[in-house]
């Protein structure tokens, strides 16, 4: 079978997407050999049941993605999960969208924070086997790439200490955080509401 292209699938709740998830894609996409990078949207995620993080629509999370991967060559938004099951589990979502694009390799691509609970994840061993994931570094979670299993990738990608907790708490006490976030999804933000402070 002849493989198109390789995307690297980088899932989360994006909430809100900001210019951390960008610049990590972007990279990704001019640095390594995928050839693109989808955002893949988790509508939750099982192993954050209780998260105290403010319920914010799908389709407004979608839409900031959107925007923020607007004009991003090799850069685009996935909804595949919005759409599936729930809770969200990542194996189900990689098999539906190889199912989808039969002729397409798929990688996933998660953080070294992620990696080090990885075992916790479901059928992670058939993750690493059929979606060669691709680990990037995050601050405060080192791991030294010599002990990956040889279908996983270590890219040493910048690190960018930035969080959606961060921003959406800032907005929250009234800070403008419109430089953290892509161009258009502080505008997003502000005409819809989203992340203020309860009055």
């Amino acid at each position: 079978m002849i493989t198109s292209r390789h995307i690297g699938i980088l899932g989360g709740s994006f909430n809100p997407v900001h210019t951390g998830h960008i610049i990590l894609a972007d990279y990704l996409v001019q640095f390594t050999g995928l050839d693109e990078v989808w955002l893949m949207l988790s509508p939750a995620n099982p192993l954050k049941t209780g998260n105290a993080a403010p319920d914010i629509p799908d389709t407004d999370r979608y839409s900031m993605l959107d925007i923020a991967t607007d004009g991003i060559k090799g850069v685009r938004p996935c909804d595949i999960e919005l759409s599936m099951p729930r809770p969200s589990y990542t194996i189900d979502s990689l098999r539906e969208l190889h199912r989808r694009f039969p002729h397409t390799r798929f990688s996933l691509i998660i953080g070294s924070d992620n990696w080090l609970i990885f075992d916790r994840w479901r059928e992670h061993r058939a993750i690493i086997e059929e979606f060669t994931p691709i680990v990037y570094p995050r601050p405060g979670y080192e791991i030294d790439p010599a002990t990956l299993p040889p279908e996983v990738t270590f890219v040493n990608a910048p690190t960018i200490d930035l969080s959606s907790t961060f921003i959406r708490r800032a907005i929250a006490e009234g800070h403008d955080m419109t430089a953290f976030m892509p161009h258009g999804v502080g505008r997003y933000i502000t005409s819809h509401n989203l992340y203020q402070p309860h009055k």
